[in-house]
């Protein structure tokens, strides 16, 4: 049996010394990284204190469009997201009276008319009996508020006749008629009704039936709430950057309007509304109903010394931060904090920019 050459020999040695070399280094290295600590700097940079509003965009003015007749939907003149000024028509609503309202109508008519003719007679006999100084003065002029009366009545039970037989009918160099004309210059944001669908009028005991929705979408707001804990903070005129979901990236601005002196529960939190008027929109296009975040700017501090909330320590209403000393040492030193924006907060006294403080340990679970 062959013994092994030399040659093999040197190769394993080799190999066992370059194994022994990596273990040591490997080994220098995890307890290089044990050795080191996390440590942050103190750098200067922008602490803004803000206080966050949900809610969406909706125009200033938004009103719903009924009508003052009953009928059916006989006409549309304007779809959704057309723009109409004031008084153009909307809705033509086609009287569809009843038959026994329409029977009732015509007989209360009959009825009025039979009581003018009665009274105009009596009014005639009167006039012969009154130049014969049969009746009075005060006898006639009573008769002759009968029958103005009478004739009132009449005239009223035909302009119901024509307004649900016609759809229109003109009182005093008014034309009073069926269709439902716009009450502002805006944008159709909602159309409620279609053809043929039935229309209840708005009364003082009634709401009505809403035909569609409309605003003037060049004054548009922010309506939205804050909850109690910032509510204290923030106040009417104060700045806002608002972001959109649907709009990533635009710069929208805004400021607060509106603070509501009352709260409302919601989702078993106690929040109070407020509305922003927007003022920039970065040249975004804007529509009723988009949903947003007001940050609402309570103080800012521009370029100042500042660290990380975390590496802070309270204690007996004063701050402390551990300053690293040699390889392992550290020493605690008091500092002076001012804004803070919840991650990071102000350094007014006790650092200086450049300086280093260590990341608070972070204890194993076991």
């Amino acid at each position: 049996m062959k013994k092994p050459g030399k040659k093999w020999i040197i190769i394993s040695v080799i190999v066992i010394i370059l194994i022994l070399v990596a273990v040591v280094s490997l080994s220098s290295n995890s307890k290089d990284k044990e050795n080191q600590r996390a440590t942050v700097e103190v750098k200067k940079m922008n602490v803004i204190d803000k206080a966050l509003a949900v809610g969406s965009i909706e125009p200033l003015n938004e009103i719903e469009v009924k009508s003052k007749v009953s009928g059916v939907v006989g006409k549309l003149f304007v779809e959704v997201g057309d723009f109409v000024r004031a008084g153009e028509p909307l809705v033509e609503v086609k009287p569809d009276p009843t038959p026994l309202e329409l029977a009732q109508t015509k007989r209360e008519l009959e009825l009025t008319t039979l009581e003018m003719e009665t009274v105009s007679k009596e009014l005639d006999r009167s006039k012969q009996l009154k130049a014969k100084g049969l009746i009075s003065d005060q006898e006639y002029e009573m008769l002759v508020q009968q029958y103005d009366q009478a004739k009132l009545r009449n005239q009223i039970a035909q302009e119901r006749l024509d307004l649900i037989e016609k759809g229109w009918v003109r009182i005093a160099d008014t034309n009073i008629e069926t269709v439902v004309k716009s009450p502002l210059t805006g944008f159709i944001l909602e159309k409620n009704v279609n053809l043929g669908d039935p229309v209840v009028p708005l009364t003082s005991y009634q709401p009505g039936t809403a035909l569609m929705r409309m605003a003037d979408m060049k004054d548009l707001i922010f309506k939205g709430t804050v909850d109690e804990i910032d509510v204290g903070k923030i106040t009417e005129g104060m700045s806002c950057e608002l972001q959109i979901g649907a709009l990533p990236g635009k710069n929208v601005t805004g400021e607060v309007t509106l603070i509501s002196l009352k709260a409302r529960k919601q989702e078993n939190t106690t929040v109070f509304p407020v509305e922003i008027k927007i003022n920039q929109t970065d040249g975004a296009v804007l529509r009723a109903g988009f949903s947003a975040n007001a940050h609402i700017i309570i103080a800012r501090r521009d370029s100042v010394l500042a660290i990380p909330e975390r590496v802070v320590t309270f204690r007996n209403d004063s701050a402390f931060v551990q300053i690293p000393v040699g390889e392992l040492g550290s020493e605690e030193r008091y500092i002076k904090t001012g804004l803070s924006d919840a991650i990071q907060i102000e350094v007014l006294e006790g650092l200086k920019e450049g300086e280093v403080v260590l990341e608070k340990e972070v204890k194993k679970i076991t």
